[in-house]
């Protein structure tokens, strides 16, 4: 009997919460597959498929994009980087399920900056975001150019996104940054 208690125990621990871990979804930017909220000689904002739901509104201005996150997001929200810019055409949502169940903490997304004399693509940035409800921010910049691993880099300090404080932290330039 106890053998069998025992047992029972020790399946049941197999099939409590999943691994803590971390792993990646993927939702495709594409403005035609998104509502837009409000345009006009000076920019444009869009209502995107987020991740399950998860709300995401993308915004230009002046030739520079931002991405917003999150149910109480306001359109003021929303960071760029300092050259003009465009965002790539997929955002990589990277989950935790350290609560028993797969939750966005954080997202990586390619943004192309323009060189300031010709206005042509000249740098790839892979920006970290973390998605924390009040203290969602820009955390890691990653030169997607200068660093063969830059997608690696990215994953990690997405997984170590969460305790940045958006009011007096700075955003960490990753390995070698060449890209504006």
């Amino acid at each position: 009997m106890k053998q069998l208690l025992a047992a029972t125990l020790a399946v049941a621990a197999l099939a409590g919460p999943a691994y803590a871990g971390f792993n990646s979804a993927y939702t495709d930017i594409d403005l035609d597959e998104c509502l837009v909220l409000e345009a006009d000689d000076f920019g444009a904002s869009w209502s995107c498929p987020g991740y399950k739901g998860y709300p995401l509104m993308v915004t230009e201005g002046d030739l520079r994009f931002s991405l917003i996150y999150g149910f109480g997001a306001k359109m003021a929200d929303g960071q760029t980087l300092p050259p003009f810019n465009h965002l790539g055409g997929k955002l990589e949502w990277r989950l935790s399920n350290d609560s028993g169940r797969w939750m966005p903490i954080a997202t990586i997304v390619r943004y192309f900056t323009a060189d300031p004399e010709t206005g042509e693509d000249k740098g790839q940035v892979l920006v970290v975001t973390q998605l924390v409800e009040g203290n969602s921010c820009h955390v890691a910049y990653i030169d997607a150019l200068a660093n063969k691993d830059a997608n690696e880099l990215a994953r990690q300090a997405a997984d170590a996104s969460g305790d940045f404080d958006c009011a007096s932290d700075e955003v960490e330039i990753i390995g070698k940054f060449e890209a504006y």
